[in-house]
């Protein structure tokens, strides 16, 4: 598989195979020894792309991380932005978020405002998750204290990268948007066995199990307050 990823041109149909062929092998490997993420992209590096990344998912869940992930999200985005607007006096925070829906209504602005806002809306703190930087910007010091996270850098005018870091490396880069890189960087948590962060315990269990709808009848009693509120009619 390495020597398959050194190639110029890389052979996806024949990576997707391996990887579906070593994939027990790899999951003992991974739950057993806990390796570091940068020792299991050393080793497996064909888990680090997109569609493998998705596999994996699919394979550890029998679910579609992406459509799972964006349709669910979707189901929410007018409810979730009714019920940030409601607390616009309370929670500061979501008023420059919900201004970003002003000068571009897309449905990638819409879920990237929900997602960064709803830790502001649990009471959880996302400084350490949703991280800007420049361009210019060393890379180590910059992701310097991720443990999970997405950095998100400026390309241009009104246009980022997006790249997925963990343990303090970038795992994953050039998402094409932030609900993307959020949805690619739980399937990487999921494929490495790697536990939520624990200051964001509410935001992630509100993507595991309201978004993508994964093990969603055992909800904590906060996620499950929320799941109620997103159901009903009026805040």
């Amino acid at each position: 598989m390495v020597v398959e990823m050194k190639k110029r041109k890389v052979d996806w149909n024949k990576m997707h195979m391996m990887m579906a062929s070593t994939f027990s092998v790899r999951r003992k490997e991974i739950v057993e020894n806990e390796p570091l993420v940068k020792e299991v992209k050393a080793k497996w590096p064909g888990l680090f792309f997109e569609k493998q990344i998705e596999a994996e998912f699919t394979r550890l869940t029998s679910k579609d991380l992406m459509k799972s992930f964006l349709s669910g999200l979707d189901q929410y985005i007018p409810r979730f932005l009714q019920m940030f607007r409601a607390k616009l006096s309370s929670i500061s925070q979501l008023e420059s978020l919900l201004r970003k829906i002003d000068s571009d209504n897309s449905m990638s602005m819409k879920r990237a405002v929900v997602l960064q806002g709803l830790p502001h809306y649990l009471s959880e703190d996302p400084s350490d998750f949703f991280k800007s930087a420049e361009e210019t910007d060393i890379e180590d010091h910059v992701t310097a204290g991720m443990d999970v996270g997405i950095l998100i850098i400026p390309d241009g005018d009104d246009a980022f990268d997006y790249y997925v870091v963990l343990e303090e490396q970038i795992a994953l880069r050039d998402a094409i948007d932030l609900p993307h890189a959020v949805a690619l960087l739980v399937g990487l948590i999921f494929a490495l066995n790697i536990d939520y962060p624990k200051k964001l315990r509410y935001t992630f269990e509100v993507i595991q199990k309201i978004f993508i709808d994964l093990g969603g009848d055992q909800c904590s009693v906060k996620v499950h307050g929320l799941k109620n509120r997103l159901l009903r009619k009026t805040v």
